[in-house]
């Protein structure tokens, strides 16, 4: 691992090679030093160490932002990500090494506050690690269900008339809006209410039309998963009567096929026993 001195010295160098970059910017001792002890406080874990490519962006992105105050933080960005991939390993090692250090010295900060939890402090950490969990898979399949074009979900007759009068709405704020919202729908009269019913129920059947049709196309692309359980009994209920009924026709059908046959079997004997009378007699 090379000494303090030469990786200041390569990242004052790395720094000249950008025109945008000021001579005079050094990169800070928090981006190539290990991280500090974190376990001092107990009341929360280590934060997890940066990798090169974020402590690169750390690193240069006020160095930018200064030389470029008119530039948008993203488009900053977006900058320093084009610049870190023209770097070459020799000038990304710096970054990665100190990541690299960070990374140990956070296993060792996380043993050491693991060590000072109760059983009952592990029991919590681990619930709430499955509620963050679960709130990030919800996040994800809400916005996959946005971008397979999900229909939304329809609106009360509530929703309606707020939609339509939150502007004009007495209050300040957002929650004095609501609450003024609110108190005129308890003071309109029973027929005012009954056109926003009327425009709910008009949203229900706009919903059931748009869901059968988005349902039906996640069948065909073979997205099963993202159709509710409610659909998929109703298909399963659907696609066994249809069975049974085939099945029952297939019955029928073959049933008056052996009648007929039956039939034409018992004639052509009739047939042949009279013939064979006749010729008896005629002998």
């Amino acid at each position: 691992m090379a000494p303090f001195s030469l990786v200041t010295a390569s990242v004052s160098w790395l720094a000249k090679t950008f025109s945008v970059f000021s001579s005079k910017s050094v990169l800070p001792a928090a981006y190539l030093n290990p991280v500090r002890c974190l376990t001092s406080q107990t009341s929360a874990p280590p934060k997890k160490p940066l990798n090169g490519y974020l402590r690169f962006i750390m690193q240069q992105k006020p160095v930018l932002t200064r030389h470029n105050p008119e530039i948008k933080s993203v488009d900053i960005v977006r900058k320093i990500a084009q610049q870190w991939r023209t770097l070459s390993a020799e000038q990304k090692r710096p970054f990665e090494e100190a990541s690299l250090r960070a990374r140990e010295q956070f296993k060792m900060d996380l043993q050491r506050y693991n060590a000072q939890l109760t059983p009952t402090q592990i029991q919590q950490q681990a619930l709430e690690k499955r509620q963050r969990m679960a709130k990030r898979k919800a996040l994800r399949k809400k916005r996959e269900l946005n971008n397979l074009g999900k229909p939304k979900r329809p609106r009360s007759s509530f929703n309606i008339y707020m939609s339509e009068h939150f502007e004009e709405a007495r209050g300040a704020t957002t929650p004095e809006k609501m609450q003024s919202l609110m108190e005129d729908w308890r003071n309109l009269l029973i027929h005012q209410k009954q056109v926003y019913a009327q425009l709910a129920e008009d949203d229900k059947i706009r919903y059931k039309n748009e869901m059968k049709s988005w349902e039906d196309h996640m069948m065909e692309i073979g997205r099963e998963d993202l159709i509710r359980e409610q659909t998929l009994l109703n298909n399963k209920r659907t696609a066994a009567k249809t069975s049974v009924a085939k099945t029952a026709k297939a019955k029928v059908v073959k049933k008056v096929t052996a009648t007929g046959k039956s039939k034409t079997t018992r004639k052509t004997a009739k047939s042949s026993s009279v013939k064979k009378v006749r010729t008896i007699r005629k002998i």
